[in-house]
């Protein structure tokens, strides 16, 4: 039983995953200042490179966000996103404890825990990642 609902809950899991990472995306584009806001905020942080380093987070964030969706690339997509979650933690929630209410890293860390278990676990139904495994071992056994 637990086999045959696996693949639908990692395929929900991974959907609202990437949709939380390609709207956070978004909001950096869009929101107050839209890149030059988060590049802004980046300085402030001491954020080696703000110039580069934000557009590359909007743009990992989008991209992972849709490629979560898709099911695409997981292992290289959700270990990137985790290590842009792990970035956020100690750049920014680390030094107000754990807590979200409280500007905290609680949020932030179950992004990046959830990130890893995605990335590795073949994404689940209709991911795109298994659809291309299939048809290379098709086209092996061919």
């Amino acid at each position: 039983m637990i086999d045959k609902i696996r693949p639908f809950s990692l395929l929900i899991g991974r959907v609202v995953l990437g949709a939380v990472f390609l709207v956070h995306g978004l909001q950096k584009f869009t929101g107050d200042g839209g890149i030059a806001g988060v590049t802004g905020f980046f300085t402030s942080l001491g954020v080696p490179l703000p110039g580069v380093a934000a557009p590359v987070v909007a743009i990992l964030e989008v991209g992972g966000g849709i490629a979560l969706i898709l099911g695409a690339a997981l292992p290289i997509v959700g270990t990137l996103l985790a290590v842009d979650m792990l970035g956020a933690i100690v750049l920014v929630h680390f030094e107000n404890g754990f807590s979200v209410s409280e500007g905290g890293y609680e949020f932030v860390l179950t992004l990046a825990a959830a990130s890893l278990v995605i990335a590795f676990s073949e994404g689940g139904a209709l991911a795109v990642d298994n659809i291309w495994r299939r048809k290379r071992a098709l086209a092996v056994v061919r």
